[in-house]
């Protein structure tokens, strides 16, 4: 059994820093993408960065030159360095790890329970 877990999230003033990670654990082959999202109440879920093997970070435009996303492959770990936080950065932010349990098997996308960050004065 696979499991995706966040932590780091809280309260921090604009302009701070917080570091976001994610573990996942159980049975793992190979973990092709991993990702973050977030998400306000009322509005969808949006990409915020995401890291493909073999290929550079990918941010969105929002985030660009303000976080910074890594990984840790062989401990099956990934961190989101956030820093210049403005208020609207203000969501619940969900760690993805596309999973593939087994040699040949197809990944599945596990998402973590989420962790909130919140950017105020």
């Amino acid at each position: 059994q696979v499991q995706v877990v966040e932590s780091g999230g809280g309260l921090v003033q604009p302009g701070r820093s917080l570091t976001l990670s994610c573990v996942a654990s159980g049975t793992i082959y190979n973990i092709p993408i991993m990702g973050w999202y977030r998400q306000a109440p009322g509005k969808e879920r949006e990409l915020v960065a995401r890291i493909i093997s073999g290929r550079s970070p990918e941010y969105a435009d929002s985030v660009k030159g303000r976080f910074t996303i890594s990984r840790d492959i062989p401990k099956h770990s990934m961190t989101l360095q956030m820093n210049s936080l403005k208020l609207e950065d203000t969501d619940v932010y969900y760690c993805v790890a596309e999973i593939q349990s087994h040699y040949g098997t197809v990944p599945v996308d596990y998402w973590g329970q989420g962790t909130q960050v919140t950017v105020s004065s």
